[in-house]
């Protein structure tokens, strides 16, 4: 669990002089990073590229990092724009099963995992056919628990229509996942909904 308080802790150390706590930062939202990268399209190397970029963005630009707001979403900021000045996006490959779906349990039986595996690959296929302002904010709201006011200063709207995003991206997910052919109610069923985001529900 990431805690706000010491973020802003680590960021007073940075500022001071102690550049290895900046380490300490880059390990705590490191994965996070990543993973929101690889949800919005970018492939393994360019993800980690990207994530790179964005802290070393964050590092000389850490002087104007307000502290009464949430360093995670200031670095979600900035990991996004880095991958929009890229100027492409290219064709994602499968994502790590665990971008959206959490990692097996020591009591998970086989099948189980099966099924949780496949039921990932699922929900990144089609996240992958949504618009790209649709998926960041399904993407920053489940699998990175950002606040409404949070998605809104990153995505640089108001917070009304990141409430309206997320209503129609979770209406389209749901439509697509009920129409995809081949898939087969007894999936979700056999994941427990710990291991299923609460979008599907």
């Amino acid at each position: 669990m990431i805690d706000p308080s010491r973020d802003v802790a680590l960021v007073r150390e940075v500022l001071a002089g102690d550049k290895e706590s900046f380490a300490q930062l880059v390990e705590i939202h490191k994965n996070k990073i990543y993973g929101l990268l690889r949800g919005m399209g970018a492939g393994p190397q360019d993800a980690q590229d990207y994530t790179q970029e964005a802290f070393l963005k964050a590092y000389r630009k850490l002087a104007g990092f307000r502290e009464e707001s949430s360093f995670a979403s200031w670095m979600y900021t900035i990991a996004v724009n880095v991958m929009r000045d890229a100027g492409r996006k290219k064709k994602a490959d499968p994502a790590d099963d665990d971008v959206l779906v959490k990692g097996q349990h020591h009591s998970e039986t086989p099948e189980a995992a099966y099924l949780r595996k496949e039921t990932g690959r699922e929900m990144h296929k089609l996240l992958e056919q949504l618009p790209d302002k649709y998926r960041i904010v399904i993407l920053l709201r489940y699998t990175n628990e950002l606040s409404y006011e949070e998605i809104a200063d990153i995505v640089g709207v108001d917070v009304d229509k990141v409430r309206n995003r997320l209503h129609r991206a979770k209406k389209s997910l749901r439509k697509k996942f009920k129409d995809e052919e081949g898939m087969k109610h007894e999936m979700l069923e056999a994941c427990s909904d710990k291991r299923v985001p609460s979008f599907w529900k």
